[in-house]
């Protein structure tokens, strides 16, 4: 693919996040994000996509990084963690972007607690992939592929 074509992706992880391989191994599995990143990064070359990483969990540095998302990437794929069933400022930053994105989530949120079946992107975003643990990356990141053209 040449260096003009639109195909950079920015994966933006949220809040805790980064504490992946600690944390309810029944709902988000046990590879740590660094592990999660690398295989992300595998199903980004597959695609030919180029694929980068944030993680923060500080919501302002997260719509910040929204803000100057247009500067560095073609696509989003976004998991938010739990600002996904709250934080309109999130919403309004990632409408600001103006990216074509995609919201993933590694546990099937449908089916665990009230509040989690909220999300505050939805209307924004392509898709929601949710429930397939480090697999729903993948086909997020087939989606953005298509939509990209790449």
């Amino acid at each position: 693919m040449s260096p003009t074509a639109h195909n950079r992706v920015e994966v933006l992880h949220g809040v805790n996040l980064d504490a992946l391989g600690r944390r309810s191994p029944e709902h988000y599995g046990t590879l740590t994000l660094a592990e999660l990143q690398t295989q992300i990064k595998r199903y980004g070359r597959e695609l030919d996509l180029e694929v980068a990483f944030f993680q923060t969990n500080n919501e302002g540095e997260y719509v910040e990084r929204l803000h100057r998302l247009p500067e560095v990437a073609d696509a989003a794929l976004l998991n938010p963690g739990a600002w996904t069933h709250y934080s309109w400022a999130i919403r309004d930053a990632l409408e600001i972007a103006g990216l074509p994105a995609v919201e993933v989530h590694l546990s099937d949120v449908g089916e665990r607690e009230d509040w989690r079946r909220l999300s505050v992107l939805e209307g924004l975003v392509l898709r929601t992939v949710s429930g397939k643990g480090p697999e729903g990356y993948r086909e997020a990141l087939e989606v953005l592929r298509r939509e990209l053209g790449s």
